[in-house]
């Protein structure tokens, strides 16, 4: 996943420029504390991003971000991992340190951006059968020479593409996830969908390939689905079946669209968590698109969102510790610390580290590298292995929604934008939901999947309170000035009507599709 946060402007600037043993340049600033001996990562090179770009030394410019440490520091870390260890470490990383890696993500507001993020389902539209992976490389490598991307690679094998802040990767089962780059406005973001959506077609339309838009795949078996050539995913495949009965149809059959957002101080962190962790069943039923398995209704408005609660619950949920008096960074911290880890790697290679915690790690015990210790890439590799409904990296990710078809994937991020990034309407649903209980944002998490809008709350319908919800999102929209209030016309349409996605497909499905799901292949199509 790409990170949409990086250090504020205020970046002190590196004073020199050293060269590790893999030949790229490396800057590194003072570090006192933690000391450049205790840098950790392979540093390929800065992007200037948020940084004074004037002040910044000449540098290859792929990602890279400022982390500050305890005393305000500056190390560096790599953003896109994984990567190979440039610098030997002589001092163990402290969970000091895993907290300021969280804490450097704060931002003045206007530094904030949007980061959005979709996944779709390839198929070929003769057979509506899934892409080969042959068939995904080929996709890939059309779309990196037309429109000038730079491939991933992983040995042999390309498994996704780069350009500028944007990435392309590859989920489990192919799902094709478009990571989009940090954006101002809604208006961009949209455009930024747009773009990808026409290079992929300009290349799939020759191919005889088209994307489905939806939350969970309505046709295939597992069986069905090609595996992709991805280390990580062989260790998380067999993993899976040990920890819940549905992570394997999570990574093989479902898609999302989630968007991330930052925060400007561990205060403004805590409040964004705790309003995106009570609405997200709100957002999941406005967005619930998932209601077909294997050619058959499933008894689920969003089978996608269903299926995470059976998946692997360390590491998934409505984590209710965020609404203690005393959580911040550091809470979360040791939450994630205790978090089975999935990998670790090293040497080009994948090593399962499964069963085993990363505060085993810190502590130099894993089984698996006996005596070696974590770098802060590690961190950010683990801190992806993660799946709650609200994810904290240094920014927060938005995870309840189903995937959809366009005009969707705009609408998301203006939900969550018009919500989070607007002081009165972020401070009116701490109000709304202060009186929530633990036990009611459980029910509601439950509940949505199945009956959506229509989900009982209190005395009245979940409907109701989300009325409210979207015309507070509408006021901070346009609040912020840009325009951008009729991004929400889809999610608008739905608490009108109290019609989900899913259940529209359902009465097309009973009514002149004849109960076959096929042509939802043709009515979702991007």
């Amino acid at each position: 996943m790409k990170l949409i946060s990086q250090a504020s402007p205020s970046c002190s600037v590196p004073t020199e420029i050293t060269r590790c043993r893999t030949g790229q340049n490396v800057a590194f600033g003072s570090f006192n504390s933690i000391g450049a001996s205790k840098l950790k990562e392979t540093f390929v090179g800065f992007s200037s991003l948020s940084c004074n770009s004037n002040k910044m030394p000449m540098v290859s410019s792929s990602e890279c971000s400022w982390v500050r440490n305890r005393r305000g520091n500056l190390m560096t870390v790599a953003a896109s991992p994984p990567t190979e260890d440039a610098v030997i470490a002589t001092e163990p990383l402290t969970k000091e340190d895993l907290v300021a890696y969280l804490a450097s993500g704060c931002k003045p507001k206007e530094n904030w951006r949007i980061g959005t993020e979709h996944e779709k389902f390839g198929f070929e539209l003769g057979t509506l059968n899934p892409m080969k992976y042959e068939q995904i490389a080929e996709l890939l490598n059309g779309i990196a020479e037309r429109f000038d991307w730079e491939k991933v690679m992983e040995g042999e094998y390309i498994i996704g593409l780069k350009q500028g802040k944007q990435s392309i990767s590859l989920e489990p089962g192919g799902q094709f996830e478009l990571s989009g780059a940090p954006l101002e406005t809604l208006h961009q973001t949209c455009a930024e969908v747009n773009s990808h959506l026409y290079q992929v077609k300009a290349v799939t339309e020759e191919m005889g390939i088209g994307f489905l838009g939806i939350g969970f795949q309505p046709k295939w078996k597992i069986k069905d689905i090609p595996v992709m050539p991805k280390g990580r995913y062989e260790i998380m495949r067999n993993y899976m079946p040990k920890v819940g009965s549905l992570g394997l149809d999570m990574m093989f059959r479902t898609c999302t669209v989630q968007v991330n957002l930052d925060f400007s101080s561990e205060a403004d962190m805590i409040r964004k968590f705790r309003a995106g962790l009570a609405l997200q069943p709100i957002a999941t039923a406005l967005f619930a698109n998932s209601p077909f398995t294997e050619g058959k209704p499933n008894g689920y408005l969003s089978m996608r969102s269903q299926i995470w609660t059976d998946t692997d619950n360390n590491r998934t949920g409505m984590l209710p510790f965020v609404f203690d008096d005393s959580f911040g960074f550091e809470q979360y911290v040791d939450y994630a610390l205790d978090v089975p880890m999935y990998f670790v790697y090293r040497k080009k290679k994948y090593i399962d580290c499964t069963g085993m915690t990363f505060r085993d790690f810190l502590d130099g015990k894993l089984p698996s590298i006996p005596g070696e210790f974590p770098t802060l890439n590690d961190w950010e590799n683990h801190l992806t292995t993660i799946f709650p409904e609200v994810r904290l990296k240094r920014y927060l990710e938005m995870r309840g929604a189903d995937g959809g078809p366009w005009r969707r994937l705009c609408a998301l991020p203006a939900f969550w934008v018009g919500l989070l990034y607007d002081e009165i309407s972020l401070q009116s649903v701490l109000d709304l939901t202060a009186d929530w209980t633990a036990g009611e944002r459980q029910m509601l998490r439950n509940k949505v999947t199945k009956t959506g809008l229509k989900t009982p709350f209190r005395d009245g319908l979940l409907r109701h309170v989300a009325e409210d919800v979207v015309k507070l999102a509408k006021d901070g929209l346009e609040r912020r000035g840009f325009k951008e209030v009729g991004f929400l016309n889809e999610v608008a349409e739905v608490v009108r009507t109290g019609v989900t996605p899913a259940e529209k497909l359902l009465e097309l499905y009973n009514g002149k599709w004849g109960q076959s799901v096929d042509p939802v292949f043709e009515e979702l199509l991007y």
